[in-house]
This record gives structure tokens, C-alpha cells and sequence, in this order.
């Protein structure tokens, strides 16, 4: 079940609208992502180049599968210098699901431990549930001035679908650097990394595209940061 709206086939997206590169280096269906962004108002650019996904607006980075599989595609496309390129540039980057998962230190699934891409501390590792995979609606504990929920109601529901995931976010605060904003979820008794602001790179855990008006929302104001 996708509740994902359809645009309408007349519509279409203004010249001016931001663009958008939603990097396919086969991590699965990207197509309700795509037209989730094409709904809220971004013009989006399916692409392996990894020229068109440095100088595009904004840059998706999306992810369906094992975190080994994902960064073994990511590094195909020399994905990770293209995210560093960007951020060095305060040029903004979304991750979704293990596009989230892949900015970390580590994921270890299956018994492979595979190399992220290190953007932040920690590992990505099996959820302690009683039921996995983690499937269906959650609400989420909003980080503080979060502007990724920015006019969303706290009680929102969004749409997860994985087994694995971030349980300790370890980067220690100073006084030097912005601390990112962490939003958490909870499956069972099990704590989670559910989406992560810091400064023009978010993720989160969930999937957006098929998490209803909340989704949207939440996509909408990503790409209100591109304008």
C-alpha cells in the first residue's frame, strides 16, 4: 500500500521549481520517491552521473535492502565523494530508510560488518524487538526546533519498514560545532535513530513517499530548503 497521491497527468512542475537528483545506484524502487518530491512541488532528475548529483539543489539519496548491498552501489557510482562534495558546500542531501543507515560509521547485518560512509558516529545493528521487521506506522519523538517536522502534529504516524537500525547516536556535543537534532522512534522496547538534522544533511529512518499527508509535509518543508 503506497498512500502516496498521484499528481494529476496534466500537472506539471513550474521551470523555477528546485531541482532535485534522486541518485539510482539500484537500491530499488525509487518511483514513489520521485513523485512524492514531483508532488510537493520539485523538479527531480533520476541519475547515476555523478556531475547532475552534485549540482543539482538538492540531492536524494534513497535506500531499499542490505546496508552491504546499498554502499557497494553507492561506491559504484563514487557516491560518497559526491555527498562530500555537497556538504562541503553547505549544498543540502536527504537520505531515506538505509540511505539514512549508510551515513553512519558501520552496519553490521548478517554477520558482515561493512564500511558507511561516516558522516556521523555509530552502527547501524539488528533492532532488540520481538517482532521484526519493524513494518508499518510509528510515531516519533521530534527533536527539539526540528525544522524537518516544522508545523507537523507530534502525533503524525509515519511509515517504516526495516530490521535494523541506529540504537546509540554517540557524537559528543562541544561548543564548536551545532549538535545535530535527533528524532527517535520506538519498536518494542527497542530505541531507534529515527531521523537525523544537521545543518543541510537529513535523514531519516522512515519513508516519507509513502507515509500519507505527513510525509509530504515533511518532504515539503526539505524542499522549501532548497529555494
Amino acid at each position: 500500500m503506497n498512500p502516496t497521491p498521484e499528481r494529476p497527468d496534466h500537472a506539471t512542475t513550474p521551470s523555477s521549481a528546485p531541482s532535485v537528483a534522486l541518485l539510482d545506484y539500484g537500491a530499488g524502487n525509487i518511483r514513489s520517491a520521485q513523485r512524492a518530491l514531483e508532488h510537493v512541488g520539485a523538479q527531480v532528475t533520476v541519475t547515476q552521473d555523478p556531475h547532475v548529483a552534485v549540482e543539482a539543489d538538492g540531492l536524494l539519496v534513497p535506500g531499499v535492502g542490505a546496508f552491504d548491498a546499498c554502499m557497494r552501489g553507492i561506491n559504484r557510482l563514487n557516491g560518497g565523494r559526491v555527498i562530500g562534495q555537497r556538504l562541503a558546500g553547505s549544498r543540502p542531501v536527504l537520505g531515506i530508510c538505509v540511505g539514512l543507515q549508510v551515513l553512519f560509521d558501520r552496519g553490521v547485518e548478517h554477520g558482515v560488518d561493512t564500511k558507511g560512509l561516516g558522516e556521523w558516529p555509530g552502527v547501524v545493528e539488528k533492532l532488540e524487538a520481538p517482532v521484526l521487521p519493524h513494518m508499518g506506522w510509528n510515531t516519533v519523538d521530534i527533536a527539539d526546533n526540528s525544522e524537518m517536522f516544522a508545523g507537523l502534529d507530534p502525533q503524525k504516524r509515519f511509515y517504516f519498514v526495516h530490521s535494523y537500525g541506529v540504537r546509540d547516536f554517540a557524537l559528543s556535543a562541544d561548543d564548536y560545532i551545532a549538535y545535530p537534532k535527533v528524532t527517535w522512534a520506538t519498536h518494542g522496547d527497542c530505541r531507534f535513530v529515527a531521523a537525523v538534522e544537521n545543518g543541510p544533511l537529513w535523514a531519516t529512518q522512515f519513508h516519507p513517499e509513502k507515509s500519507g499527508d505527513a510525509g509530504l509535509a515533511l518532504l515539503e518543508n526539505w524542499v522549501n530548503t532548497l529555494r
